[in-house]
């Protein structure tokens, strides 16, 4: 569920507002979903990594991947999957510790339930 909605509305949004939208997508998603900390860190996770390298490809198999290559010329490793890889991950890991700093902030601000009967 969590993933669902974190690449669902991370898709949608993109298409309008900056890349960093991602952030607060996980965050408030997890803080309000997260039923774990291990859902809260790999479902933002492994959901920016798919629609990220998805649409990655999308934009660059259409034009023979031109900018991927000259971006992967430029850093020097001439192999675009590489930067495929490395924009997807640097993607996946913003919203994994957004998404689990979102579910520490919902738990930090509950408070525990406490017994207050006297005997």
């Amino acid at each position: 569920m969590v993933f669902l909605i974190i690449l669902i509305v991370s898709l949608l949004l993109q298409f309008f507002l900056p890349w960093w939208i991602i952030v607060i997508v996980a965050f408030l998603t997890c803080a309000i979903l997260g039923k774990t900390a291990k859902i809260a860190l790999w479902a933002p996770f492994f959901a920016i990594l798919i629609l990220w390298t998805g649409m990655a490809l999308f934009k660059s198999i259409p034009n023979d991947h031109m900018l991927a290559k000259r971006v992967a010329e430029m850093l020097g490793v001439n192999s675009w999957p590489l930067v495929l890889l490395i924009s997807a991950m640097l993607g996946a890991f913003v919203a994994a510790v957004s998404g689990f700093c979102g579910y520490h902030f919902r738990k930090a601000m509950i408070k525990p339930k406490t017994n207050t009967q006297t005997a």
